[in-house]
This record gives C-alpha cells, structure tokens and sequence, in this order.
C-alpha cells in the first residue's frame, strides 16, 4: 500500500509538472527566438539614417563596422543593385522589401530581417540582416535543463512527502493487522494504540473494545464451565460410594477406575477452561502408544461383557505425537464409544497403531452397519448420542498436525483412521 501510494503521488507529479513545465519550455523559446529578432530589427534600423542620406562608401564602412559588433552578417541593396556589406543573394523577402514593404521571413538559416528604406533620389534601398538559428536559440537548451532539473527535484520532494504521508497510513494499518494475529493466536490482552487518520483510530478503539468483549465472554464461559465442579463432584461421590459397597472386589476396582477416569476427565475439562494450556504455543506431546495400550485396555472389558471380538495390533513405542494425553485419551474414548454405542452387541472391531511416513495412524474399525452421511458433522447424531464424538477425533487429529479419514470396511462396517503428527520442536 505504500509503494502504491507513493507511486500514485509520483505519477500525479510528473502530470501536473509536465501540464506546467513543457508550456513554459516552448514559451522561453520563442521569447528567446524574438529576442534575438528584436535585437536583429533595432541593429538594422539604426542604419536607416545613414541609408538614407549616405553615399556608398560611407554605407559600406558602416555596415561592416555594425556587422563585426554584432555578429550577425548585414547586407544593404541599393536601388541600382548593388551589394553593401554580406554578398548574398537577393531574396523574395528582399525582393517584396523593395517594394516598399519591411518585414521578417523564416529562411533555411535562421531568421531574415528585412527593412526598406525609402527617400533616395535614387529609388527604395533594402537592409537585410539574418538572425542565425544558434542566435535564436541562444541559452534555450540551459534554461530547458534548469527547467528539467526542478522538475526532477519536484518529483522527488513530492516523492518523499508521499512516503512520509503513506507511513502514517500503513503503520496503524501494520499495528492493526499484528494485534489481530495477536488476538487469533488466543493473546487477548493485544492492544492496539490508535494512530493515523480518524477513521483508523475509530479502527482500533473498535478492535480494542471487540478484544475487550472476548476476554469478558470468554471469562465468564470459563467460570460457567468452571460451575459444573460443585455440580459434578457430589453424583461422583455417591458413584464411589456406591462402587465401594458392591461385595465383589472385581466390580469394586473396575467401578473405581472408571469413576477415577471420568472424575479427571471433568477435572481436565475445568482445567483448561479455567486456565491456558501449558503448551500454549503448540509443543504438546504424548507417547501414543501408552496412551491407545490403556484406552483400549480398559474399553476391551467392557467388550468382553458385551461379547465383542477385539484384534489389537499395537506398534512397540516410544511413538510420540502432538497432542496430551488428556485429549488423545479423549480422541481413543470417542472412537472407541462409537462403536459401542452404534454397533450391535457381539460386533466384532480393530484397533491398529503403527507409525506412516513421518505419521502415526491409529485406526479404529468395526464389522456394523457403517457410517450414516453427515456423520461428522459437530452435534448431528441419528442414533441418540451428542453427536460429538468424531468431531472430537477429528479436531484432535487437527490440532495434532493430522487429519481424519473415513473409510467403508471391505466386509461393511466403518474405518475411521487418525493420522497424528509429530509434536513441534
């Protein structure tokens, strides 16, 4: 924007300097051409006295003294033809003078001056001078490079006025555009100091005020969100109490590690609702085949009672990936839910882990009905759940550098894989 500003301010310049310079150029040559011809015409008339009265010699010796003054060649004819001063050829300008008529014609040379002289006994005589081109143009070429040195220097005074006019434009443009990055990089105590034309200032405080606003929504989403832990804490307890007091110990641990599980989920939730993560600029990481070995540890007893089939195909670790264990935990659970939960009981599934190019994929596939169209689509469900589980996967697999993909299985049922990237250095 400022190079086209000041190109702009340039380009208006070089218009408005030549409107007025190229005028003014052809102006100072023909003030300069009638200048000389003035000077010609005055040379020439001071020798019509002694035209007029004087004997031929005395014309010849005072033409030649005018002519060496001047510079320029004079010639006198005489009515009886002969040739005072320069020998040059009579003219049809000199010719049209000895009629009596004195004026000033163009010739190949320059400019021919003219002047009839009558009163002698003899006839009309005519004075011919010639104003030389060199004379006519005479300090033209140096006056045109004065003029088109100050119009250079014009140019680039207008230049730098432009510059300096188009940066107090693109600096608050600039501040505003980094504050907004800012601000979409989740910093949202970026502010912008307003600058520049009114309309900009009006800008930034605008800016300033909508920054303002998130923090204030986002505070109280966060303390909203932060409210489910007194709501949540006491059917977590009775869920404890109620796990502690069945008479088999088996019921009692598995009831206790899932009531565990889903009292640190709510608790992570909180957490990060409440506060920024701790990887705030994208260097989370998590070994993923821990992570996938305990999800799908403690869903295969589950899958035991419900007489599902399980094939696990786990790559030896260390597999490390851009997410926390919170949220690839989260992804796992959601997959893994989904098959439960929109799968017959008895319906075989797989669960691979294996490092690809780079990658680690985690797939999850179920011999059930397949997948319904829009099944990813955040809060679409046909089956009575939330609707949220696939968003979650794919988002995490986002957030991971990664994607989800979606595939039919060759016996029917559903393939949902997550490709997750390394954690950023």
């Amino acid at each position: 924007m400022r190079g086209r500003l000041t190109l702009l301010a340039a380009a208006v310049s070089v218009l408005v300097l030549t409107a007025f310079l190229v005028p003014l150029a052809l102006l100072l040559r023909t003030v300069a051409a009638d200048r000389a011809t003035v000077r010609a015409t005055a040379d020439a008339q001071s020798l019509v006295p002694v035209v007029g009265t004087a004997d031929p010699d005395t014309i010849r010796l005072t033409v030649e003294q005018l002519a060496t003054e001047s510079g320029r060649p004079l010639s006198v004819f005489l009515p009886d033809g002969t040739v005072l001063g320069a020998p040059v050829p009579r003219t049809p300008a000199v010719a049209l003078a000895a009629r009596g008529q004195s004026l000033t014609a163009e010739s190949e040379g320059g400019r021919e001056v003219v002047i009839a002289v009558q009163g002698r006994p003899d006839g009309t005589a005519v004075i011919r001078t010639l104003v030389p081109r060199s004379q006519l143009t005479a300090g033209v070429a140096r006056a045109w490079l004065v003029l088109a040195l100050l119009g250079v220097l014009l140019v680039l005074v207008g230049l730098v006025v432009a510059d300096r006019l188009a940066r107090t434009l693109v600096r608050p443009i600039t501040d505003l555009s980094a504050v907004s990055h800012r601000l979409a990089n989740a910093e949202l105590d970026a502010r912008v100091t307003p600058a520049g034309p009114p309309e900009l200032r009006e800008v930034a405080g605008a800016l300033n005020h909508l920054a303002g606003r998130i923090q204030v929504l986002l505070r109280e989403e966060r303390e909203q969100v932060a409210d489910l832990s007194h709501r949540l804490r006491t059917p977590l307890t009775v869920l404890r109490l109620e796990a502690e007091s069945l008479r088999d110990p088996d019921d009692v641990a598995r009831l206790t590690v899932a009531v565990d599980g889903l009292e640190r989920a709510v608790t992570g939730v909180i957490q990060r609702a409440r506060w920024r993560s701790s990887t705030p600029d994208g260097r989370a990481r998590c070994d993923a085949a821990t992570v996938v070995a305990e999800r799908v540890a403690f869903w295969s007893v589950l899958a035991e009672d419900t007489g599902r089939t399980v094939t696990v195909d786990l790559a030896a670790g260390p597999l490390p990936v851009g997410l926390t264990d919170d949220e690839l935990a989260a992804a796992v659970d959601a997959l893994l839910g989904n098959v439960f939960a929109h799968t017959p009981d008895g319906t075989p599934f797989t669960v691979r882990l294996a490092p690809d190019a780079g990658e680690v994929v985690l797939a999850v596939a179920d011999s059930g009905p397949g997948l319904p169209a829009g099944a990813v689509e955040r809060g679409a469900s046909r089956a009575g759940s939330t609707g949220l589980g696939l968003d979650i996967a794919d988002r995490a697999a986002r957030a991971a550098g990664g994607r989800m993909e979606l595939h039919a299985g060759p016996d029917g049922g559903a393939v949902v894989r997550l490709r997750l990237g390394p954690p950023r250095p």
